[in-house]
């Protein structure tokens, strides 16, 4: 399996993941991607963990896979029927935790793939992005086809993932492959700020529903997000946290949550 090169933290409500190999600019392993996932399964199942900060250590976030193998990187799997292209479970997507990419450089292949599953994408504006896959002889992965187009659309993403071209900070904030772009040295700090912000003045069941709801199949039918909602309202209405949200506001004072993730 070889070390998996990631580092977990917690500082106060905010789960710290980094990505730790910045001498391989943090060339993603099949051991990184196990404990990726291990982390944000963890951060799933704490209470205590309202929000999860991904990020890479040094200069880099992920610069792809690594390519130590050559020849061998993209060789046939021995198992083919238990092979994945999404090798971090639970994605980022799945679980009930707001996750914050402090992207806070290089992001390439899968170092951007995996970026594109985090709710709120926060890009150093001297990094280089791309989605080299096809310039390597296999395809987008991580389930990109589904993130991408969701995020950009149809046309950006077949721009993006059938040339395998590179964009530098500000072209990917104006496809909307990042939420905000800054100086690299402010990337972390700022996705710390915005963590810390959801874990102090958010009900924790409110943002869960609220993801969920952001990521289901169903945003695409209007009429059915509509059914969502109510039922979502019904489940959060009359409930003590509905109650100190506006009572917190009107006093000026920190709200003091009591409510938990909905499983």
């Amino acid at each position: 399996m070889g070390a998996p090169h990631v580092r977990v933290e917690t500082d106060g409500a905010v789960m710290v993941v980094t990505l730790d190999r910045p001498d391989r600019l943090n060339a993603f392993t099949g051991a990184m991607g196990d404990r990726l996932g291990a982390a944000y399964a963890e951060a799933d199942g704490r209470d205590s963990v309202r929000a999860v900060v991904v990020t890479g250590a040094g200069r880099a976030f992920c610069a792809g896979a690594d390519l130590d193998p050559g020849a061998d990187t993209f060789a046939a799997p021995e198992q083919p029927d238990t092979f994945t292209a999404s090798p971090v479970r639970p994605r980022a997507f799945d679980i009930r935790k707001p996750v914050i990419a402090a992207v806070n450089g290089h992001a390439i292949g899968i170092g951007l793939t995996l970026a594109m599953q985090a709710d709120v994408r926060l890009f150093a504006d001297n990094g280089k992005y791309a989605f080299v896959h096809v310039r390597r002889g296999v395809l987008p992965d991580a389930p990109s086809h589904w993130t991408v187009p969701r995020a950009i659309g149809f046309a950006r993403t077949a721009d993006l993932f059938l040339t395998g071209r590179t964009v530098d900070g500000r072209e990917a904030y104006e496809l909307g492959l990042a939420s905000r772009v800054l100086p690299a040295a402010d990337v972390l700090p700022t996705a710390l700020g915005i963590a810390h912000d959801i874990a102090t003045h958010t009900a924790p069941a409110s943002v869960a529903l609220s993801k969920r709801l952001l990521w289901s199949d169903a945003a695409a039918d209007a009429d059915e997000v509509e059914r969502l909602e109510t039922e979502y309202h019904r489940v959060l209405m009359g409930e003590p946290d509905a109650r100190e949200g506006p009572l917190a506001w009107l006093e000026r004072r920190t709200p003091r949550w009591q409510g938990a993730v909905p499983p």
